[in-house]
């Protein structure tokens, strides 16, 4: 269980610096809270917290659901985990740059979950079973 802790520390920390960053672009770009639009490189940066955030949702519980009640070892679990943050941190420099070639991070990032997910879902029937 300590890799899947790992992880989901890793992607809170993440999450974290997302948010920083958001906050670093607000002043940057002069958009003053409470406002949510104004400069696109703003907007950009806080488009990647926002999908993080909907994206952490599902991940969080998926890693951990999976890592009690899926197939396979943790460190497997770890491993879909990692490849997630990899794609967050993908998506983030692809999205800042152009959001049109956000595709690939993206992709990293719902496939693990998808299949943490799935692991666990087929792993809780099985014991049913």
């Amino acid at each position: 269980m300590p890799w899947i802790v790992l992880v989901a520390v890793f992607a809170l920390l993440q999450f974290s610096v997302f948010g920083a960053l958001v906050g670093r672009a607000r002043g940057r770009y002069g958009v003053h809270a409470p406002a949510t639009t104004g400069h696109e490189m703003f907007e950009r940066y806080y488009r990647v917290q926002y999908n993080t955030l909907e994206q952490i949702v599902v991940f969080l519980p998926a890693l951990f659901l999976s890592a009690g009640y899926g197939f396979g070892e943790d460190w497997m679990s770890a491993a879909l985990g990692a490849v997630y943050l990899i794609g967050r941190q993908m998506y983030l420099t692809s999205y800042v740059r152009d959001p049109k070639s956000r595709g690939l991070g993206f992709g990293l990032t719902v496939i693990p979950v998808a299949m943490l997910l799935f692991n666990a879902g087929v792993g809780a029937a099985y014991t049913l079973i």
